[in-house]
């Protein structure tokens, strides 16, 4: 029983002597490490500087916390700003591209919609304000499609006193040559147009383009104008005196109202009246009527024979040979038909020319003596 309580005490000493060698292992390891990070916070061996206590290490860490601190908030600081900068670029694009799809629809919208009706006084206004601008860019720069375009804008102006002067004129003259003379008088005047005059082109385009179509029909007319003037002269007096009167005039009234004698009369109706000329390919009637009758076709030609003639001369001729021998008829068709004379018969039928005569002679007395038995 004593050494059982022997060995307990025994192993209660060893207990309690390794728990103090614990504790005090433990003292010695924390000694160690705060004379370790002593060693770190002092200056490097060989300095001169005294060793700093634990006052000196709490403020070089609390000094190094505070720079960490500062950074950290540096660091927060700039990715902030980062980030707004970018939301803010990311809003301006957006925007940006919303104001441009919003023009887009509204100049898209504005193409497919319809065009504000204009009256017709806006629309000629428009127009004119256009074809001002046309001509002082024109007269400016002297461009030849500019000129192509006044030309168009004019034509149907050319067109207009081509077909009034054509309701004059006869009706083998086409309105298209009265267009092409005309044409050239425009382009004229478009030339010739002076802008600080402060007139209106159509007023002196008129007159240029009516003497341009004259000039030509006068260049195609073998008449002289002096003769074409004395005659209007004369038809215009009588038909006034006619208007006034109601009948037909005569020399004497006529000479009166020219204030000439009668031999002047007379010399003026010779000079006004020359031969005139007229188209074959003039129509009858009046119609545009292709199946009217050109004069052409109703001419007589003084050199083809009558076809009502020629039937007559045939059954005439059928009648007086129809007696006669094959050889008499040959001598009679040779000699009144062809014209031969009675040799040139003789040598196609191998006769002599008295021969020839003497059958002539035979035959003329036969037929002679037949037409007068049909006579009586």
């Amino acid at each position: 029983m004593t050494t059982t309580a022997t060995r307990k005490q025994k192993k209660t000493k060893s207990t309690s002597t390794g728990t103090k060698s614990k504790a005090a292992s433990s003292k010695k390891a924390t000694r160690t490490t705060k004379q370790s990070a002593t060693t770190k916070s002092a200056p490097k061996s060989g300095s001169k500087s005294k060793p700093a206590g634990k006052s000196t290490t709490k403020t070089t860490a609390s000094k190094t916390t505070a720079k960490a601190t500062k950074a950290a908030k540096g660091t927060t600081t700039a990715r902030t700003e980062a980030a707004t900068k970018t939301t803010r670029a990311k809003k301006t694009a957006a925007a940006t591209s919303a104001a441009a799809s919003k023009s887009a629809e509204a100049s898209q919208a504005k193409a497919t919609a319809k065009p504000e009706k204009l009256t017709p006084a806006e629309r000629k206004r428009q127009e004119q304000e256009r074809i001002d601008q046309i001509w002082k860019t024109f007269k400016r720069t002297g461009d030849e499609n500019l000129r192509n375009i006044l030309v168009e804008y004019h034509y149907p102006l050319v067109r207009y006193i081509a077909e009034r002067l054509l309701q004059t004129l006869p009706k083998s003259i086409d309105v298209d040559d009265l267009i092409s003379a005309g044409t050239f008088g425009l382009l004229d005047a478009i030339r010739g147009f002076d802008l600080k005059r402060g007139i209106k082109f159509k007023t002196y385009c008129s007159t240029r383009i009516r003497g341009s179509i004259l000039d030509e029909l006068r260049s195609q007319d073998w008449v002289p104008r002096l003769v074409r003037l004395k005659a209007h002269k004369l038809d215009k007096a009588v038909s006034r005196l006619e208007a006034l009167h109601g009948r037909e005039v005569n020399d004497y009234e006529l000479a009166k109202d020219l204030e000439i004698t009668m031999d002047e009369l007379a010399n003026l109706k010779v000079e006004a009246s020359p031969k005139t000329m007229f188209s074959l390919s003039e129509k009858l009637d009046e119609s545009d009527d292709d199946r009217d009758m050109e004069k052409v076709e109703i001419i007589e030609d003084k050199k083809g024979c009558d076809p009502l003639q020629s039937l007559h001369q045939q059954d005439v001729l059928d009648l007086i040979t129809s007696n006669l021998t094959k050889k008499e008829r040959l001598i009679v068709i040779m000699y009144y038909y062809e014209g031969l004379t009675m040799r040139e018969i003789g040598d196609i039928m191998s006769l002599t020319e008295s021969r020839v005569c003497q059958i002539h002679s035979n035959v003329m007395g036969r037929l002679k003596t037949q037409l007068d038995a049909i006579a009586q």
